[in-house]
């Protein structure tokens, strides 16, 4: 289950009580707060990956959301109530069905024998259910999946089971199947597997075959002809259990009532906010608490919003930072003139809480996007260059402020300019790829994995001394050694070096990649394929 039963349990009971509240006392505020909350719930469904649940919460809330109104528009009529209630209910029900089925005792999950199954104390992985006629076909898609410790079981359509004790994965080939046949099947598994992802394979590319596999239940399509590594590397997000951090908002508004409105309306869509009633100390707040967004009012006493925004953007810190206007103004040109003097979205109050909330998320998320961008590598979305070398910077200052261990390895891909001579650069980009996705599965969350330039990357393991960061590169040197890359049809292997370091024998970051650099020298000379500790080091 992707989230506790009693987590579950407590956003529909706080959604089905909004709605009660707005039944017995229909007010258009009582229905702001059933609004809102049902946006919120809707947002916790697809944040914990309860797809099926998800679609069913989303088309309420649209329905909701258009009869929104205002004052003069509630209550709104009884044939109306008495739908959406309806709608309500029978989202309460699955919901409750779902609760019900996933908080029976579980069988153990089964261990794989592979020596290529992750040890326990790496990062889960999701079960996968291959549904296909034609299992043949799949072969090389399983040995893949394999190598990153994913665990696949083949079904045929008719054969599916009717539940699972875990959340598993479902990848659906329609090959040989009717468009009418295929997409009923999909909307039975979607009513079936709530918290389930739905990918379809082999669908076909037209514009109505994609239409209707989506709006069976499908969250992700693969047409026909799609390459096996980009069937991989979506599995592989899927299988991402990685939380992002909560969103921060910074409020700047001279008003108590107008800061406590929208810090309620935020906190009820899991966003963290911090307030500030003076513009004059926004550039304190801004170093203080880090926000992702700068919800800033107008017009304040001694200095409008459009003026402590162009202080904010005086400093390059803050320059991308979004600030989204809150005001009474109406006036469209000074609005337009307030958006070119450093904002980034203008919101006419009173403002719809759920309009909000969404222009909020909106924006932090292609902030968030933004910054990945700039401190992420476009190719494996590991750390870039710059970025691993500030991060292993702090690993090193935390190591020596707690008297702490810390290796550092440095890996190459072997005979790399041969790979893309032989094979294309495409396939040499594939080849990198690979390597990201296992060592980020394959290493904890705490450690370092970035791509320092090239075929070349660095691996900070805090708290591990130089004898296990040695057993565990050179486990995964051998995984990553028995990887089949495909190409045309046939297959191929490759491998990398390695070289280690470790802190404290080497007291700063600097001397830790020159050392493990110098040890991943001495294992390309001593025949590649191989993970070396330095002489000086060891």
């Amino acid at each position: 289950m992707s989230c506790s039963s009693v987590e579950l349990q407590q956003k529909c009971t706080a959604l089905t009580a909004t709605w009660d509240g707005y039944c017995s006392t229909p007010t258009f505020e009582n229905f702001v707060e059933f609004a809102v909350t049902l946006n919120s719930f809707a947002e916790f469904l697809i944040a914990r990956g309860l797809s099926g649940l998800h679609h069913l919460g989303r088309d309420l809330e649209q329905v909701a959301l258009a009869l929104f109104g205002d004052e003069r528009s509630h209550p709104i009529k009884p044939e109306t109530m008495a739908e959406l209630d309806q709608k309500l209910k029978g989202l309460v029900e699955r919901v409750s069905d779902y609760i019900a089925a996933n908080s029976r005792p579980r069988e153990e999950r089964r261990i794989s024998t592979s020596p290529l199954a992750a040890p326990s104390d790496l990062q889960p992985v999701r079960q996968l259910w291959l549904v296909s006629q034609n299992e043949e076909s799949w072969r090389d898609l399983i040995a893949q999946l394999g190598y990153f410790g994913i665990e696949v079981d083949i079904f045929r359509w008719d054969a599916v089971p009717a539940e699972s004790p875990s959340v598993p994965l479902l990848l659906l080939d329609v090959a040989g199947l009717l468009t009418s046949e295929w997409s009923a099947r999909i909307r039975t598994l979607r009513a079936r597997f709530d918290a389930s992802n739905l990918l379809a394979l082999t669908v076909q590319t037209d514009f109505l075959s994609l239409q209707t596999a989506l709006a069976a239940g499908c969250d992700y399509c693969f047409p026909r002809g799609t390459s096996l590594p980009t069937i991989v590397a979506k599995v592989l997000e899927l299988n991402d259990s990685e939380e992002q951090e909560e969103y921060r908002v910074l409020v700047v508004e001279d008003s108590i009532t107008a800061i406590k409105l929208i810090q309620r309306t935020l906190e009820e869509n899991g966003i963290q906010s911090s307030a500030v009633s003076n513009p004059r100390e926004v550039l304190d707040a801004l170093k203080r608490y880090n926000p992702d967004l700068i919800l800033m009012d107008m017009h304040m006493p001694n200095c409008t919003g459009v003026e402590a925004a162009r202080v904010i953007r005086q400093h390059p810190q803050f320059l991308s930072i979004p600030i989204v206007y809150l005001s009474g103004e109406t006036d469209v040109g000074m609005q337009i003139d307030a958006l070119r003097l450093g904002g980034d979205h203008f919101l006419t109050k009173p403002v719809n809480p759920v309009w909000l909330n969404a222009i909020v998320k909106t924006k932090i998320e292609r902030y968030r996007a933004l910054r990945r961008s700039m401190f992420h590598d476009s190719l494996t979305g590991l750390l870039n260059h710059t970025s691993t070398k500030r991060v292993l910077d702090q690993a090193v200052s935390a190591a020596a402020s707690d008297n702490g261990v810390l290796s550092v390895a440095m890996i190459d891909i072997d005979h790399f300019k041969k790979v893309n001579d032989t094979y294309g650069h495409p396939v040499g980009d594939q080849i990198i790829r690979s390597l990201a996705w296992l060592l980020k599965q394959r290493l904890r969350k705490t450690d370092i994995v970035g791509r320092y330039g090239g075929e070349e990357f660095l691996v900070g393991l805090p708290g591990t001394a130089a004898d296990h960061a040695f057993e565990v590169l050179d486990r995964i040197r051998r995984d990553f050694s028995q990887i089949k890359h495909p190409f045309n049809e046939t297959w191929f292997n490759t491998t990398f070096s390695s070289g280690i370091a470790s802190f404290p024998a080497i007291e700063s970051s600097e001397g830790l990649v020159k050392f493990a650099d110098e040890a991943l020298y001495q294992a390309k000379r001593g025949g590649r394929n191989r993970v070396m500790l330095p002489k000086r080091n060891h």
